[in-house]
């Protein structure tokens, strides 16, 4: 019976996949050939089982994709899909091994839309701080007290109604000019900007509150302007902006002079607390009245000090005590002359006593004394050197007389050279024809080599 060469059973080395086998190694040339990426469409079919995973679909015009967010991550997700809604995802491809089927792992989802805003704001925003619109050093301080006090919002907003009360509530005596605008739509930042000019011409603020109440990042979107950024840098006023709630953040924050977290706390930053003021304005009246009883005080010591000075004043009285003071000073003279004399006398008793120790022929006598018996004790100390230094000598130069060459030479020995000066020691170095100098005891023999034998 011939063998078909296609079937498996005749070709065992082949490699041979199972379904579970081929899908795995898909899922992991998948996971590992694209990574993580972003994908914008359109969700379809969602469906939230009881595990609180999500499932659903996105699409364009032309394909699909199932997908699915588990919930250890969509239960951090800001919003939950509809269908039909633009989303924006970072996702991983997977594959469900049990249907075959590729699919997305969702592990971020937002609205297409507000991702969109946030990118253009993120955009502007780092733009901006490049140019150093957002830096700190170009900011300007606030004044401590305004003459008057702009604000530019919406008129019919909770905003104004709000800045208006802290306002009267901390210090109604700061006039306040409005300048309507709309704080909404696509018209919205050029009339601000168109505010912030005419405030800036009128020159009559000292300081600016640009507010509006919270909204989505939607809703405040007229506060992201580029033209509106400018405008407040440009601003020869201070400017406060407090726009949304104390966790919204606007372009015209970072521009802005000062940035307040509300509208309220914009009124707040803008005045000070007229109560302190006033509390602090007691506290300097106190003071002023201390310091001026004080002064009084010093005053009246003065006057019963000057009167009392007019009444020693009196000539007679002056006479008796500078004639008290006249006698004192006579006593005082005398002791001082008699303890100056005594003293002196001392002085002159010390010094004949230290002249006559000091007298030239009482020193030449110890001296000469001195001089003898030093000179007997160095005569003593050469002559015991000198005995030792002999006592030494004899010895070595018995040792030294025994062991020297010349000794050697008066027994009969000589010392042989070449015509160099080189020592010889063996026959084998002295050459027939060559001289050799001989040293004997009293004298030198040159001589020239007939012969020369080496001998053990």
């Amino acid at each position: 019976m011939p063998i078909d060469p296609e079937m498996p059973s005749s070709r065992p080395d082949r490699d041979v996949y199972t379904v579970s086998r081929l899908n795995r190694e898909v899922r992991l040339l998948l996971e590992r050939g694209f990574g993580t990426l972003w994908l914008e469409a359109e969700i379809s079919n969602f469906a939230r089982p009881s595990s609180g995973h999500w499932y659903f679909s996105l699409k364009d015009a032309a394909a699909q994709v199932r997908c699915a967010m588990f919930r250890q991550r969509n239960m951090h997700c800001a919003l939950t899909p509809r269908d039909g809604q633009k989303v924006l995802v970072r996702a991983r491809i997977g594959l469900y091994e049990p249907r075959g089927e590729y699919q997305l792992i969702v592990d971020h989802l937002e609205d297409a839309g507000l991702g969109a805003l946030k990118r253009q704001y993120e955009e502007l925003k780092n733009r901006l701080a490049a140019e150093g619109l957002f830096a700190a050093e170009r900011k300007r301080a606030l004044p401590t007290l305004p003459r008057r006090i702009g604000v530019i919002t919406s008129p019919t907003g909770a905003a104004i109604r709000d800045i208006l009360h802290v306002l009267e509530r901390r210090f109604a005596a700061v006039p306040v000019r409005i300048y309507p605008v709309p704080v909404q739509g696509a018209q919205a930042a050029a009339q601000i900007v168109a505010a912030l000019e005419l405030a800036a011409a009128r020159a009559d603020c000292d300081v600016l509150i640009l507010a509006r109440g919270g909204g989505s990042l939607e809703d405040l979107w007229a506060f992201n302007d580029e033209a509106l950024a400018r405008a407040i840098v440009a601003s020869p006023i201070p400017v406060i902006c407090g726009v949304g709630h104390e966790v919204d953040f606007t372009i015209a924050d970072f521009a802005a002079d000062v940035r307040a977290p509300t509208p309220s706390a914009a009124a707040e930053l803008a005045v000070p607390d007229a109560a302190e003021w006033l509390r602090g304005l007691a506290g300097l009246t106190s003071r002023l009245r201390r310091r001026m009883e004080q002064r009084l005080d010093d005053a009246r010591q003065r006057l019963r000090w000057l009167e009392g000075r007019a009444a020693l004043a009196n000539p007679a009285a002056r006479l008796a005590q500078q004639a008290q003071r006249l006698d004192e000073f006579e006593h005082r003279l005398g002791r001082a002359w008699r303890h100056a004399a005594t003293a002196r006398l001392g002085a002159v008793t010390a010094l004949r006593g230290r002249l006559l120790l000091a007298s030239p022929a009482v020193r030449m006598r110890q001296a000469g004394v001195r001089h003898t018996a030093l000179g007997a004790r160095l005569q003593a100390a050469i002559s015991a050197r000198l005995r030792r230094a002999s006592d030494r000598l004899v010895p070595l130069a018995s040792t030294l007389n025994a062991v020297s060459p010349l000794a050697t030479l008066a027994r009969g020995y000589a010392i042989v050279s070449d015509e160099h000066g080189h020592i010889l020691r063996r026959a084998e170095e002295a050459t027939a024809g060559s001289v050799i100098v001989a040293r004997l005891d009293t004298g030198r023999i040159r001589a020239r080599v007939e012969s020369a034998t080496e001998e053990p």
